[in-house]
Order: C-alpha cells, then sequence, then structure tokens
C-alpha cells in the first residue's frame, strides 16, 4: 500500500534533511522553505483527517452501527449518521 502515515513521515524528514543543507542559501533556501511550508501544511490535513478517521471509529464502536442498542440505551447522536439519497 502507497501513501501511508510511514511514508508522510519519510516525506517530512526528506524535506527536514533538504532544509538542513549547508550550501543552502539565498532565493535557493528561500524556494526550499516555502516548499516545507506546503508540505506541513498538508501534513498537517493528513494527519488531521486521519484523527477524524480514528474518532468515527471510536464512536462506532461505541455506540454500534444500529441507531438505537437496546442493551446499554446508547443512541447514535443524529449528527453522526450516514444519510444516503435514495434514486
Amino acid at each position: 500500500m502507497r501513501n501511508t502515515l510511514g511514508d508522510l513521515n519519510n516525506h517530512l524528514f526528506a524535506q527536514l534533511e533538504r532544509l538542513s543543507e549547508e550550501g543552502l542559501k539565498g532565493e535557493e533556501l528561500k524556494e526550499e522553505m516555502s516548499r516545507a511550508k506546503a508540505v506541513t501544511g498538508l501534513a498537517s490535513q493528513i494527519i488531521a483527517n486521519g484523527t477524524l478517521v480514528l474518532k468515527a471509529k471510536t464512536l462506532q464502536l461505541e455506540y454500534g452501527a444500529d441507531d438505537d442498542d437496546s442493551d446499554t440505551g446508547k443512541k447514535i447522536p443524529k449528527i453522526l449518521k450516514a444519510q444516503f439519497l435514495k434514486e
């Protein structure tokens, strides 16, 4: 599988290594800094998305897949229910 969190980690360390190059100066340094800012911005969004998926899975496990669990009395909050359009 490609594009895992491990891959993201490798990209972030590669970017750090590029920024750490001693000979990087002037315009090249500015360009690399700009690239690093873009990479870290995207990385933050990827991590936030992963966190959201994890939270959703946690809630699914807590509340179950059904609307109402009569054994525990727990009900999935309405905002978390998926609504599908009928054709």
